[in-house]
């Protein structure tokens, strides 16, 4: 996926994430924001990612999104913070040390085989009746995994067998752009 945000685009969502998780997790407020950033104003999916202390503290995302980019990161950001079923809501206490990473997505693809599957450069979303699972592009670099690897991970994050990807699933790939603090 080619950049599609600039640095100073970057900077701008990611103090719009982190004033965002501050406001609400204090006062139960979205600050109001708005910004005439034309990659802001993109229609794009994104996730958001916190860690603490370099352990994941909380990422939640959405593939497709009616409204744009910067308002979807604070949606997210929100979620991430207090909606991830894995965490308690962050505290105030917890507003003193995290980071923050934000994955700009492009459109799923459904792969034709998984030989599409190019580790390090896409995710990977996983479909099988009511069970779905996702994980980010860098998430299998973060490992270390080859494709396999990240199938099996996938599927064990979608609660199905690690092998369920070499039955009937339905698997999407897609890229992302990738930034943090």
């Amino acid at each position: 996926m080619s950049d599609l945000l600039t640095k100073k685009e970057q900077k701008e969502l990611l103090k719009i994430a982190r004033d965002t998780i501050v406001d609400y997790v204090t006062d139960r407020k979205v600050p109001t924001v708005t910004s005439a950033s034309p990659g802001l104003n993109l229609h794009s999916g994104c996730f958001v990612t916190i860690k603490q202390k370099g352990e994941l503290r909380g990422c939640i995302g959405n593939f497709v999104s009616d409204q744009p980019l910067y308002q979807l990161v604070q949606e997210m950001a929100v979620s991430a913070a207090t909606r991830d079923p894995r965490f308690y809501p962050m505290k105030s206490d917890d507003l003193a040390d995290f980071t923050l990473d934000i994955s700009v997505l492009s459109p799923l693809a459904k792969a034709a085989s998984v030989e599409e599957i190019k580790v390090g450069v896409h995710g990977i979303y996983i479909v099988k009746g009511s069970y779905r699972g996702v994980l980010l592009p860098q998430v299998a670099t973060e490992y270390g995994w080859n494709r396999e690897q990240f199938l099996q991970h996938t599927c064990t994050k979608a609660g199905l067998p690690q092998d369920a990807w070499q039955g009937e699933c339905e698997i999407y790939i897609f890229s992302a752009q990738v930034f943090g603090e």
